[in-house]
């Protein structure tokens, strides 16, 4: 057995906290070891943001070149050729692993591992690599091992030829004729209306009363409605779904709905109903890590586990299963570690990238209605925004929560065209505590989505702007911590 080899820090997993947390200590001057079971740059550069939303851009191509002619334009059948896009995929995915490799290795202090880490003890790692097992301690580890996708209990679920997760689903070469999902979140959503528009004849069967469970009724109605207006078979409060044999060698899936018994009939079915965290194999016994129910590795509020010095970020620890969030948690951990200083409180936001594109930022009516806020609510069809109007564009609807008495705004969702990056400009008034007000006012460029913000907020009415007495210290949204 080798001697175990002593660092400052360990790092497990390579993720969007692990990776610029390594670099981080190691330019400060920690001894650092980081080790990746299986790919450089985690689950977005490899499996998720990255190559999806490549994918998705592609997709999307496909459906303006069959929408030309609303456009006036003439233009030829559309054919897309999956193998092409898989190569584009492919291509993108080892650009970006490739530099999160040539980072670490070319930062001073760094040392990356190829190989299966697992604890074998307290404060003591074991990492499987090509050459063989190393041992190694540090007085601080950062368990940054992501999650993977569940298999939820279906019966019968073998009996599909092509079963399909979020990763082995973007390895297809040829389109399939008919694709079932499972799930109507943000996964689920983003690769139906993806296939859809590469030529799949998709149906999305989901449990929820409503798709995108979390957002409030009006939101995900829309959604539905201009996803069901471009062809997508969806189904919602789906019951006694089981699998059996088929004819031709296909599946067949049968289930309820609150219409009546349903039959489809598929080779290709995608499981998209959730993650589970990759910590089964990670030893955490050993160490003393305590987990929750679903495997999942609860922390403190810096992060921290119930083991003093061993702390987990990202999609491990239960949080928001977000790029940015993890990314927000070496900020953290960075903050509290190097610079002995605290950390804002996070003001929850993310983008469903379907078409008409979801971005969400704070509470929805319903979070802000459940905590008994007194709240304002201001809401505008896309169908009246001039931008969206011009572009032939106009599924989808804007609403805003705003808090009666300060006037400051606590959430929104824009459903529509480059809704995520209009959100990001509400998003950029809570962080600098602005009233609504503000954006109600504000002298924006004509034509542009951003605009809108305008009609939206004069919803509300005939709302003079607080006076200066009557204005509120900021304080980046505690109350939204997620």
């Amino acid at each position: 057995m080798p001697e175990p080899e002593p660092y400052d820090a360990l790092i497990l997993g390579s993720g969007q906290a692990g990776t610029p947390l390594a670099a981080e200590l190691g330019r400060a001057g920690w001894r650092v070891a980081i080790a990746e079971r299986e790919h450089w740059g985690g689950t977005c550069v490899n499996e998720g943001c990255s190559p999806t939303k490549l994918m998705i851009a592609c997709a999307e191509t496909a459906h303006r070149a069959r929408r030309a002619r609303d456009y006036g334009v003439e233009a030829g059948p559309v054919r897309v050729d999956l193998g092409e896009v898989r190569r584009l995929k492919r291509e993108l995915v080892a650009s970006f692993a490739g530099g999160s490799e040539r980072r670490l290795r070319g930062t001073q202090g760094v040392t990356p591992l190829l190989g299966h880490a697992r604890f074998t003890g307290p404060g003591e790692v074991s990492v499987r690599t090509p050459q063989g097992e190393r041992r190694l301690t540090a007085g601080h580890i950062f368990v940054n091992v992501g999650a993977r996708p569940a298999l939820p209990p279906v019966p019968g679920l073998g009996h599909v030829p092509h079963l399909l997760t979020s990763t082995s689903i973007m390895e297809l070469d040829a389109v399939p004729g008919r694709l079932v999902v499972l799930g109507g979140g943000y996964v689920g959503l983003e690769f139906a209306q993806m296939f859809a528009r590469f030529g799949s004849h998709v149906t999305v069967l989901h449990t929820g009363a409503q798709i995108v469970d979390r957002e409030d009724e009006d939101v995900a109605g829309t959604l539905l409605g201009a996803l069901r207006e471009e062809g997508l078979d969806v189904h919602v409060l789906v019951r006694d779904l089981r699998v059996e044999p088929g004819p031709e060698g296909e599946a067949t899936l049968h289930f309820r709905t609150p219409e009546g018994p349903c039959v489809r009939h598929t080779r290709h079915l995608l499981v998209a109903t959730g993650r589970v965290p990759n910590t089964d194999s990670l030893g955490v016994e050993a160490a003393g890590i305590e987990l929750d129910a679903r495997g999942f590795i609860p922390v403190n509020a810096d992060l921290e586990t119930n083991v003093p010095g061993v702390y987990a970020l990202g999609d491990v620890n239960g949080g928001p299963a977000f790029t940015h969030v993890a990314y927000d948690d070496y900020r953290l951990v960075r903050d509290r570690l190097l610079h002995g200083r605290g950390h804002l409180h996070r003001l929850p936001t993310y983008t469903l990238f379907t078409d008409p594109q979801l971005g969400r930022v704070g509470l929805s009516e319903r979070e802000a209605r459940a905590r008994n806020l007194d709240i304002l609510v201001a809401t505008l069809p896309m169908a009246y925004v001039a931008r969206a109007i011009e572009t032939r564009r106009t599924a989808g609807m804007m609403k805003a929560v705003v808090d009666r008495k300060t006037h400051r705004i606590l959430g929104a969702a824009v459903l529509g065209p480059e809704g995520g990056e209009v959100a990001a400009t509400l998003q950029m008034a809570m962080l600098g505590g602005l009233p609504f007000t503000t954006l109600r006012d504000a002298v924006i460029s004509h034509p542009t989505l951003a605009e809108s913000l305008n009609n939206l907020f004069m919803t509300l009415g005939d709302v003079p702007p607080l006076a200066e007495s009557d204005s509120v210290a900021f304080h980046p949204a505690g109350e939204l911590h997620a």
